[in-house]
């Protein structure tokens, strides 16, 4: 799996994490590698191995300066390709330093974000066109960030599973919604039922709600594009949103969302609301020499979450909703060995229903997709074909009987000039 993720380009830090050339270096952990961050002295985003290949001293101490961090144990430099470009310890007329490279990954940096290719490929796949990525640079907002004490797949499903919405994110009653940062709603239908559709990049499906009395259907579409994406489904007009979730190793991971306005600049106002997003419940943690406790929020599983049982009479769940994913993190962190040890759920003991058809089918999806390319060397279609990715999420009100894979395929096309199609919760 492991191998399947490291053939794509995926998101992996914001570029305000380093502002201008030769600025600090930052520590990243990701896919189980710790790394190092820096912005050289051209501007150009380089991503290196922690240890120094000479004696293994962490470079995230080393001096960024003129084009390159220099170690500060022995004076070794490298660029942002990983080449060792001074030597100073060195006779002048060696040239041990050719011989020389950090272990450095390919970077791409668009729309206020760093997005990092970590596969086997000398010259890396074509860079996916999602509308985050193709938009002009001011329609596109900062990222918003949070670390998850769980496995990035375990995660991502509460992203494709749109049952929980009906409970974990409503209110108790209609006369009991609560609105602001809390975000209570309430769905009157809560049995809706799922349709799946398996594509070249992934899958989307539609939940299926009753919307009136006429009988009319209410239908949230979702995609899921390989190998962490997702778009939930569409409720608000104008913008449109990608979510990541990007593993540091098994037992922790980024969800990272950028959302973007199709018809106008994002205000300063947008842009520092994305950024401060957990303000209003206590901001992030501060920050260690642990990459783990980048974007940590202070409400977390060990203080679970500032669950306030007064709010949960009112509240399905006592925990502040619309505020990023606290909820779902509620639900998904927890999920661990009966023993507690282990932080990945033992998912033989499931009994999966069937409004978790979306669940299954992407499980095995991803899991067909990883053994093919162990044993046939073949990735999944998305990772060449880059216009792929020009997928959107939506939600329409259908008359039963209604084809609705047909009538919602102008919405699911991201194309310039398209509208975002979508319908609020009745």
């Amino acid at each position: 799996m492991g191998d399947l993720y490291r053939q794509y380009w995926f998101p992996g830090m914001p570029s305000y994490e380093l502002p201008s050339p030769d600025s600090p270096p930052k520590r990243v952990r990701l896919l189980g590698e710790d790394l190092v961050a820096f912005r050289d002295s051209n501007g150009a985003v380089g991503l290196v191995a922690q240890s120094c290949p000479h004696r293994g001293a962490s470079l995230f101490f080393g001096r960024n300066e003129e084009a390159g961090l220099r170690c500060v144990y022995h004076g070794w430099k490298y660029d942002v390709t990983g080449a060792c470009i001074d030597m100073p310890s060195e006779p002048a007329e060696s040239n041990f330093k050719s011989k020389v490279r950090a272990r450095a990954y390919p970077t791409h940096e668009v729309n206020k974000m760093i997005w990092i290719y970590m596969g086997p490929r000398e010259v890396p796949p074509p860079f996916p066109k999602f509308d985050i990525t193709t938009l002009p640079e001011d329609q596109v907002m900062e990222p918003r960030i949070m670390m998850e004490e769980a496995n990035w797949f375990q995660n991502l499903e509460g992203d494709i599973d749109s049952i929980h919405i009906d409970y974990l994110h409503s209110s108790v009653r209609f006369d009991s919604i609560v609105s602001g940062n809390i975000d209570g709603k309430f769905v009157r239908d809560r049995a809706a039922t799922l349709d799946v559709v398996p594509t070249e990049y992934g899958a989307f499906y539609a939940a299926k709600r009753r919307w009136n009395e006429e009988g009319d259907i209410w239908h949230r579409i979702t995609q899921y594009v390989f190998p962490a994406n997702t778009m939930i489904a569409a409720s608000s007009s104008g913008t449109v949103t990608l979510r990541t979730h990007v593993p540091l190793d098994d037992h922790y991971s980024m969800m990272i969302a950028q959302t973007a306005n199709l018809e106008r600049p994002v205000t300063a106002e947008e842009n520092a609301a994305a950024r401060n997003t957990y303000d209003s419940v206590g901001g992030y943690v501060p920050v260690t020499s642990d990459p783990r406790d980048r974007y940590a929020t202070a409400a977390n599983k060990h203080n679970d979450y500032f669950l306030d049982r007064d709010l949960e009479k009112k509240l399905f769940i006592g925990v502040i909703g619309g505020i990023g994913n606290l909820q779902d993190r509620a639900m998904t962190e927890p999920m661990t060995s009966a023993d507690g040890i282990e932080p990945i759920y033992d998912r033989s003991k499931e009994h999966l229903a069937t409004t978790d058809s979306m669940i299954i089918l992407t499980r095995r999806m991803i899991i067909k997709a990883a053994r093919v390319l162990r044993e046939q060397d073949v990735a999944p279609a998305n990772v060449d074909n880059a216009d792929l990715a020009a997928v959107r999420s939506t939600s329409i009100v259908l008359p039963p009987g209604a084809d609705w894979i047909k009538e919602s395929e102008p919405g699911r096309r991201a194309a310039e000039g398209a509208e975002v199609v979508y319908v609020t919760a009745p």
